[in-house]
């Protein structure tokens, strides 16, 4: 966990040195996570939160870099002969995003992720199994975001995000198991004027 708040911390500083013109802010909302998997338990979608801190960087008029770091809760939902289980996968995630910028708020964007997992729950009515532990999944992943943003100019906007998992983050046997994350959320730019310097 050292290590990457260390790496947080460091990615955050090379934005303010890459550019003193980044405008910083935050950001919070919903997941719909579930696991993709191509034998054994059949995954369903698992609730969870996000949240964390953002730069966002003007490349041109039309387009900007947004590095971020966020807090994300993911995992799945599956049943077995007990019951139903609730498998907790929580990450540190830092998504890199390229964006294309409307004159009316509106932004497209994409770009990597790559996610240090920092916690394992697996639990049936609140209490934990232990049928999954942290030694049964791999310690980083990568992903691929896909999503749409829209930007008021008091600064608050909505952030609606899919990322796509590339890396296989099963540690315990042959089955391949990739994260599947659905993000809808809020942000908030410190700079008020940030929109209307964007037209």
């Amino acid at each position: 966990m050292k290590k990457i708040i260390l790496f947080s911390c460091g990615l955050l500083l090379s934005v303010c040195l890459f550019s003193q013109e980044a405008k910083f802010g935050f950001k919070a909302g919903l997941n719909v996570a579930s696991l993709s998997n191509n034998q054994g338990s059949e995954f369903g979608s698992r609730l969870g939160l996000h949240g964390g801190v953002l730069a966002h960087i003007h490349l041109s008029k039309q387009f900007a870099l947004q590095p971020e770091v966020v807090y994300s809760g993911q995992g799945a939902k599956y049943t077995i002969i007990d019951g139903e289980h609730a498998l907790s996968l929580d990450y540190v995630n830092i998504p890199v995003q390229l964006q294309y910028m409307f004159n009316n708020g509106f932004r497209l964007q994409t770009g990597p992720q790559v996610g240090f997992l920092v916690s394992v729950k697996d639990k049936r009515d609140g209490t934990e199994t232990g049928i999954f532990t942290s030694d049964d999944f791999k310690t980083v992943d990568f992903a691929w975001s896909l999503g749409v943003g829209y930007l008021t100019e008091s600064g608050l906007g909505v952030d609606a995000r899919y990322n796509i998992g590339l890396k296989n983050i099963n540690d315990a046997g042959s089955a391949v198991r990739k994260n599947n994350v659905f993000q809808l959320g809020l942000f908030y730019l410190l700079d008020h004027s940030h929109k209307v310097k964007s037209k």
